[in-house]
């Protein structure tokens, strides 16, 4: 069994052992360097105060422990000389490992999905992003019950993971997991159907959607700040948002679209998030642009645009063979540019001057923010033709339209017709915006 006091509560500033296992029979594209700097990150999101971080080869997993015994004897002594009460394994633990790890070490243990769980937990802030965290945290904790849930009827916040009640009443726990779920799930379906009228609503509008995508941490949120002149927390932090918020912006030749910042994406993102943030992550899938935004300081950029890229794929907003996708178009807004040496700049200038969807900027300073909103207008505003239109001087309702959703070129007495007063209208809309006005 393990001691009472792995039990016992851990909190803001436990100290924490980081331990990223570099499994050879997996082959990765990202490097164990750039992995372990993550896991670091993700801790110290939630608080919890990195004592040691080190990579652990890893040639043949063990099914009982992940590691080797001399690896397992290695995390517990270096526990006892940094003072470490939490070892953070950076990668997926069955819940066999997991508790044979902490019965070895004497030390709590949580794997990647359980600290992800855990900050997506503290950070939610809205009710569907509360619901979203409980399901994937049941859904997570199903399969283990390594210290079961007695309170379930009790609303739970972040750090479950690192605390407990108990292992007791197994069954009954589980009973009431499976009740919770379904609960949950009938919830956040109607939270589905209600974002589904939502955008069908806007559709009807007829205001163009932006979405903002990324890899944690590349700056959405602040270009979602510097675009809208919002206050949407914007820290050097892992998962610093989570829900997903909107605002209107104006764009050359738009006079309003809808700006929509979404959660970030990383990779190994539990499978329990991913099903749980569908409903929210759907909102891409409707956005007539998709803004990728990636950090281009970062040197595993590449490796993280093939996260978000398949993130992209499995929502259908992109063909997973050739990466294009259509009718959303995607474009790369290449941040921190600021943060670049003159040599690295030099070089991407030169290849972001050759694609056409390729827009580097900086968020901080404001670098390239006027071209991407130029470019952002031209693009909504493609294959828009003129139309001239005889309207009735007194169906201000469709007129009124066409000025806020066009570009009118003339608005003109059109004399006297059948329905009385009527305006000659010229006006340059896209093809989308005519066939919304054509059901006014």
């Amino acid at each position: 069994m393990v001691d009472d006091d792995i039990e016992g509560e851990v909190t803001r500033g436990a100290r924490a052992l980081v331990v990223c296992p570099d499994i050879r029979a997996q082959r990765r594209d990202d490097d164990p360097d750039a992995r372990l700097e993550e896991a670091k990150g993700l801790a110290l999101a939630i608080g919890i105060i990195v004592a040691e971080a080190f990579i652990i080869p890893v040639r043949e997993v063990r099914p009982n422990t992940l590691f080797g015994e001399g690896q397992v004897q290695r995390i517990a002594t270096d526990c006892e000389l940094h003072e470490a009460e939490l070892v953070i394994v950076d990668g997926a633990l069955s819940p066999i490992q997991q508790r044979n790890l902490e019965e070895k070490i004497g030390r709590k243990v949580i794997d990647r999905t359980g600290l992800i769980l855990e900050i997506f937990g503290e950070r939610a802030a809205t009710a569907e992003g509360r619901l979203q965290v409980e399901l994937a945290h049941l859904d997570y904790q199903a399969s283990r019950l390594v210290r079961s849930w007695t309170h379930l009827e009790r609303q739970r916040g972040g750090f479950g993971f690192l605390g407990g009640p108990g292992e007791t009443q197994i069954e009954a726990d589980r009973r009431l997991i499976r009740d919770r779920m379904a609960k949950l799930r009938r919830e956040l379906e109607q939270v589905r159907k209600t974002r589904e009228l939502h955008r069908k609503r806007r559709g009807r509008a007829p205001w163009p959607v932006i979405a903002l995508v990324g890899y944690t941490n590349a700056g959405k949120s602040t270009l979602f700040n510097r675009l809208t002149g919002a206050d949407v927390m914007a820290e050097d932090l892992l998962f610093a948002t989570l829900d997903p918020t909107m605002r209107a912006i104006t764009l050359p030749g738009v006079e309003k679209a809808i700006l929509s910042d979404t959660v970030g994406f990383i990779s190994d993102l539990p499978t329990q998030l991913v099903a749980a943030f569908r409903a929210t992550l759907e909102e891409v899938t409707a956005a007539d642009i998709v803004l990728h935004v990636r950090d281009i300081a970062n040197p595993d950029s590449a490796s993280q645009k093939k996260q978000v890229l398949q993130v992209l794929s499995d929502l259908g907003v992109i063909d997973e063979e050739d990466g294009e996708g259509e009718p959303t178009t995607i474009l790369e807004v290449w941040n921190k540019w600021d943060l670049l040496d003159d040599e690295l700049r030099e070089e991407l200038s030169g290849v972001a001057a050759n694609d056409e969807k390729v827009m580097p900027i900086s968020a901080v300073t404001g670098e390239g923010i006027e071209q991407l909103r130029e470019k952002l207008g031209a693009v909504l505003t493609e294959g828009a033709r003129r139309h001239s239109l005889m309207i009735p001087a007194s169906d201000g309702a469709r007129i009124a339209w066409l000025h806020a959703h066009g570009e009118v070129l003339s608005d003109n007495d059109g004399g006297q017709g059948a329905e009385g007063p009527m305006r000659h209208i010229e006006v340059r809309l896209t093809e989308k915006e005519w066939g919304r006005f054509e059901t006014l």
